[in-house]
């Protein structure tokens, strides 16, 4: 794409602040009017048309800005917006009150990021970054139908039902059980991906579904999600009605979905870091996620952040993320 000149970049992202806040296309007779541009409105306008070319922003009776023109202006927010000194100390005293009962800190959060972004909000409690293996069981049901158990140092429990190519004794069962015991406890995810997979089939079979289900619990957000805020987007007629809106709230209601997009965001991105995924990254059209993992690295760690309209205020919303995120990594840091 071809670079923009300081001009179009000032154009571009007062384009974008100027729809954020408005919701209308933005013409360049406004733009000039309400930040008091030294350049004339024409000279606005066919900088705004180049822009368009570029693929920063599309007409409707105005502009408004495209997924790269969004993009370009979080990254300028990524860079530059910090939270109101005031809204942090407002934030901070609420958590001082319960800084003793962790139990209260995940509705919290979602409560206070709801309030603080007028978006849904979402955080998962955090979970051990490391997972290690502990006890396996397999118990003969019915036929080729077996029971595995499996158990995870922390008390962590795992059940499910399989169905083998062949029927297989509970002695043989509790043979390989043995075998897999004696040789992977206590080990981590990390060590038993190293291992070579046994030469026996059903040892094989069973060793492998372990990794499987251990590489679940280090990556995935299993446990109790919190969220708030539903009836900010109910509150905009215009995204509730919309076919955007309901795909949004039903988002939140496939767990298995909502799960696949917090583990991705925990496998690319470091803790007390921000991602934006703009709608089509997930395929949520005209929808944004602000997410941040919290936690102590290397130990435990969660994600929260929230989700709204593409057109969210950016600049109170990453900054507002990523301090809620600091706040509970300091937390959890205070508490080990």
């Amino acid at each position: 794409m071809k670079k923009l000149t300081e001009r179009q970049k000032t154009i571009l992202i007062l384009v974008v602040r100027e729809y954020i806040n408005s919701g209308q296309a933005v013409g360049s007779k406004s733009l000039v009017k309400n930040y008091k541009l030294d350049v004339s409105s024409a000279t606005v306008r066919n900088e705004m048309r180049a822009l368009t070319e570029m693929g920063y922003l599309r007409t409707r009776t105005g502009r408004i800005p495209t997924e790269a023109g969004y993009r370009y202006f979080i990254r300028q927010v990524m860079k530059n917006a910090d939270l109101p000194n005031a809204v942090q100390r407002t934030i901070s005293h609420q958590f001082a009150q319960t800084r003793t009962n962790t139990d209260e800190w995940m509705p919290l959060a979602a409560s206070v990021l709801a309030h603080q972004t007028q978006a849904v909000s979402l955080v998962t409690a955090p979970r051990n970054e490391q997972v290690f293996f502990k006890h396996v069981e397999l118990i003969s049901t019915q036929g080729r139908q077996i029971l595995m158990v499996l158990v995870f140092d922390g008390g962590d429990v795992s059940q499910q039902i399989l169905m083998l190519a062949e029927s297989v004794s509970q002695e043989k069962l509790s043979q390989v059980a043995e075998r897999l015991n004696q040789k992977l406890y206590s080990l981590s995810i990390d060590a038993l991906f190293l291992l070579r997979s046994p030469a026996d089939l059903l040892e094989k079979d069973i060793f492998l579904l372990i990794q499987d289900e251990m590489k679940k619990r280090k990556t995935g957000s299993s446990g109790e999600i919190y969220m708030d805020g539903m009836e900010n987007i109910l509150a905009e007629p215009s995204f509730a009605k919309s076919d955007e809106g309901k795909r949004a709230l039903r988002f939140f209601d496939e767990r298995e979905e909502l799960e696949d997009v917090l583990s991705s965001s925990a496998i690319s991105s470091s803790i007390g870091g921000v991602q934006v995924l703009l709608g089509n990254d997930e395929g949520l059209k005209e929808c944004s996620l602000v997410l941040s993992r919290y936690g102590i690295p290397g130990q435990a760690a969660g994600t929260l952040g929230v989700l709204g309209p593409m057109r969210m205020p950016y600049a109170r919303t990453v900054p507002t993320v990523r301090y809620m995120s600091d706040l509970l990594s300091e937390l959890m840091m205070s508490e080990s």
